[in-house]
């Protein structure tokens, strides 16, 4: 008989949670989300940031799955012939128009112009400084205007709010994107210098009494009951946010607080590009064939062109030289297929400790980031910066541990054995290293053992997923599940590289409902690791340039595959299929919401351990039969994947399934440790903690020279301090909403679009409008459990 588990969530509650938004959402307007530089340090809480990076996981490796770099099809520069209104009437979105005296700082400067969309080909480095201080200066001069003749009402409030950030949100998210996507030691000085400017406008808003006083009295009027859900949603936060902003804060106190936000931003910074260089710098030349035996077609190719990229210009695939880097695709090639285990230590031992010696070393950056965000808490009152974390979250900390120890006994003995057969395994082909395998050796070992117990070869099924054929795959499945239409229009859009797409989403009439960016491959020299979806700009009625409709959304989506190699198209590895399917379901909820109230549209104002459900949610369609079938065609004969081998991908899915869930529990927990907890400057260092955890969450304990968190950017310049939970917490929820589908039937085509047609118009279409846990019940008709999650991954029975 199974156990029924209930889900540790804040159920059977009937107190809002109150979400992210208001005070700190307008503040995070005019930050780039998915820049960790804003998210952690800044006057804006972490959870507020827009970017949803992917996790740290790989089912065949441990490391999380850099997305496909993108590149631009067609450069289109701004043209002043597409009037705003004009463009808008097309469907794309108008950003507000400057005042003129703007322009007087340079004429030529494509950030203080008015534009369609944001021109990302014009913009460099020399443009960041005088546009971005324009700017301030004219925000500042409006936020004291504001504070002049503010009243607590939603026109006289919370609508000039909005107004007045909507241009630094779309200039200053398209600056640090450039950064993210198209870095240079210019833009990163002009961002480093400018950016204390910035944070001290956040904090001036942040920590405005006459705002907060006004939102206090709306809060307090007559008027309130015949708010919105979406309007009372706003002022709650509003308020929340504005306390854990520092407005409560004696001066002297206030000023303490706002000096440790001004050095969080820089140290966060600081983490994030120390990563990218030491990143960059390692460059691995093989010049002999026995150095890469074992390594694919693919692997070769790319490496030959890393080679040639370096001045190596006659280097082939067939007889190299070959380069290898420590950007994913090449790095994960190797451990899972080199069979020389000398180069998978080496590449491991350079991975696992960048940014962790030298003048790159963030050692120092860790327990500064720890010791300041610890300060911060005490300030506002709170025992540890985890509790400041969970204070606009669905979680407590009790609560998010309390998930954790339950999903991590439920993985661990299955964990347990998953080595045992890996070893077992290792010894029956005669491999010397099979009574000692080390970490180098596990990613290896673990793809023979998938090859040899499934008979799937990742590599060779590479052929099946072209990246044209996934993506049509993918739009033709969210026309089935959501009544969307997905059209390619390149050229409408300024793009910041040649092989970026642009799209246009429409309902079944034809009419536009949204935008998006999707830039697909690896560029390590210019672009950092990892996949995300960012806004762009959010759905918004107060900003539309025709009131009686709305702005549309726009997104742009991140990966970092294996570009195109010679004639091949960009040819992807399953979990790669994940990854975009992942990230458009992020990019799904920005772009089809239907919330009007530009503050909790979309991802907005959505609570950050409920971020990642419609996300994980889209990854369950990859072993979906119809929609694999779909998108796995052989790029060269047409050909469908065999149904053997689909079957086996369904197999295959729980393969180390409890090894690849403590992964993930060890990176939750060590994050709660460290702001929870943790000490600095205590006995204890970051690595005693790091390794202490380790004993409840890795069979294999961590090398002693393991510097793993010198890397981990979700924490330390992302926005998932103290959050990293809440990819657990979410699938979660993600598992149960698909299993709605599953309830309803997945071959039952009917049923399956009406389940789609209604989570649509709930988990897609409510925004930070509802609080999450109300949405979720409003589509399932009941609270969440974790009993899905554990019955897709293989665990259930060891719960």
């Amino acid at each position: 008989m199974r156990r029924k588990i209930t889900f540790v969530g804040s159920l059977g509650t009937t107190t809002r949670v109150i979400v992210v938004v208001a005070m700190a959402i307008v503040i995070s307007l005019v930050r780039s989300f998915h820049r960790p530089l804003c998210s952690s340090s800044s006057s804006t809480p972490k959870h507020l940031l827009k970017s949803r990076i992917c996790p740290l996981w790989s089912p065949s490796f441990l490391f999380c799955l850099p997305l496909p770099p993108r590149s631009t099809l067609l450069r289109h520069s701004y043209s002043p012939s597409l009037s705003p209104a004009a463009a808008h009437r097309r469907g794309s979105f108008c950003s507000a128009t400057l005042p003129s005296l703007m322009s007087t700082v340079s004429d030529d400067n494509p950030l203080l112009k008015d534009f369609v969309f944001p021109p990302f080909d014009a913009i460099d480095a020399s443009h960041v400084r005088p546009g971005m201080r324009a700017l301030l200066k004219k925000l500042d001069s409006d936020l004291v205007e504001l504070e002049k003749t503010v009243e607590p009402s939603w026109p006289k409030l919370v609508e000039p709010l909005e107004k007045m950030l909507d241009r630094l949100s779309v200039v200053w998210g398209a600056v640090n994107h450039l950064k993210s996507v198209k870095d240079t030691p210019e833009l990163r000085s002009a961002i480093e210098e400018i950016q204390p400017e910035k944070v001290e406008f956040d904090l001036k808003l942040g920590q405005s009494k006459p705002i907060y006083n006004a939102f206090k009295a709306i809060r307090e009027s007559p008027d309130w009951a015949g708010l919105s859900d979406a309007q009372k949603r706003i002022v709650e936060s509003s308020l929340k946010e504005a306390v854990l902003s520092g407005v409560s804060l004696e001066d002297s106190k206030r000023e303490e607080f706002n000096k440790i936000q001004q050095e969080l931003t820089k140290l966060s910074r600081k983490f994030e590009e120390n990563v990218l260089d030491a990143t960059k710098i390692y460059a691995r030349l093989v010049t002999d064939k026995k150095e890469i035996e074992g390594l694919p077609a693919t692997a070769l190719g790319l490496a030959a062109q890393t080679a040639i990229s370096k001045g190596h210009e006659n280097a082939t695939a067939e007889n190299g030289p070959w380069v290898f880097t420590l950007d994913a695709p090449s790095f994960m090639s190797v451990m899972q297929h080199a069979k020389n285990r000398a180069l998978r230590r080496e590449v491991y031992d350079v991975y696992i400790t960048r940014s962790s010696v030298g003048k790159l070393d963030n050692t120092p950056v860790i327990e500064q980031i720890l010791k300041l965000r610890l300060e911060k808490a005490k300030l506002l009152g709170y025992n540890n910066y985890a509790e400041v974390s969970m204070a606009t979250k669905m979680a407590t900390v009790s609560k998010a541990e309390e998930l954790l120890e339950k999903l991590r006994s439920a993985s661990w003995n299955a964990a347990v054995q998953d080595m045992k057969d890996l070893k077992q395994f290792a010894k029956s082909k005669g491999a010397p290293e099979a009574d000692d395998l080390n970490h180098w050796d596990i990613a290896f070992w673990s793809e023979r053992l998938r090859e040899s117990k499934y008979d799937i070869n990742e590599e060779e099924l590479r052929p099946y997923f072209s990246l044209p054929k996934v993506m049509d795959g993918l739009f033709n499945l969210v026309k089935m599940l959501f009544g969307i239409d997905v059209e390619a229009a390149d050229g409408l859009a300024p793009v910041w590289n040649a092989d970026v797409r642009f799209y246009r989403i429409k309902d079944l009439s034809g009419k536009p409902i949204s935008y998006f960016y999707f830039d697909p491959y690896s560029r390590p020299a210019e672009k950092r690791g990892g996949a995300w979806m960012d806004e762009v700009v959010a759905r918004s009625r107060v900003l539309s340039d025709d009131k009686s409709s709305v702005r549309l959304p726009i997104a742009h989506m991140v990966c970092n595959q294996m570009p195109p190699v010679g004639d091949k198209p960009s040819l992807m590895t399953f979990r790669e299929v994940e990854t975009v399917f992942h990230e458009f379901g992020h990019a799904l909820q920005h772009m089809l919401t239907r919330q009007d109230e530009g503050l909790v549209a979309g991802i907005r104002g959505i609570e950050w351990d409920a971020v990642e459900l419609p996300s994980q949610f889209m990854e369950n369609w990859c072993y979906h039969r119809d929609t694999l079938m779909s998108i796995a065609k052989h790029y060269e004969t047409g050909e469908t994947l065999p149904e053997e081998i689909y079957q086996k991908l369904l197999a295959a899915r729980t393969f180390r399934a409890g090894t690849l869930s403590l992964r993930q529990l060890k990176f939750a927990t060590v994050d709660l440790e460290l702001h929870s907890k943790y000490v600095p400057g205590g006995s204890e260092s970051i690595y005693d903690v790091d390794r202490r955890v380790s004993e409840k969450t890795q069979v294999l304990a961590p090398l002693e020279e393991d510097r793993f968190l010198c890397g981990f950017s979700h924490i330390f310049a992302g926005g998932y301090a103290a959050g990293y939970y809440s990819y657990k917490w979410a699938e979660v929820l993600s598992a149960d909403a698909f299993s709605a589908f599953e309830d309803a039937g997945l071959n039952d085509d009917k049923a399956v679009r009406e389940t789609g047609k209604r989570f649509r118009e709930t988990i897609l279409a409510l925004g930070g409008g509802k609080a999450p846990l109300e949405v979720f019940v409003e589509f399932r008709g009941r609270e969440p459990s974790p009993e899905p999650l554990l019955r897709h991954n293989g665990l259930l029975q060891t719960a």
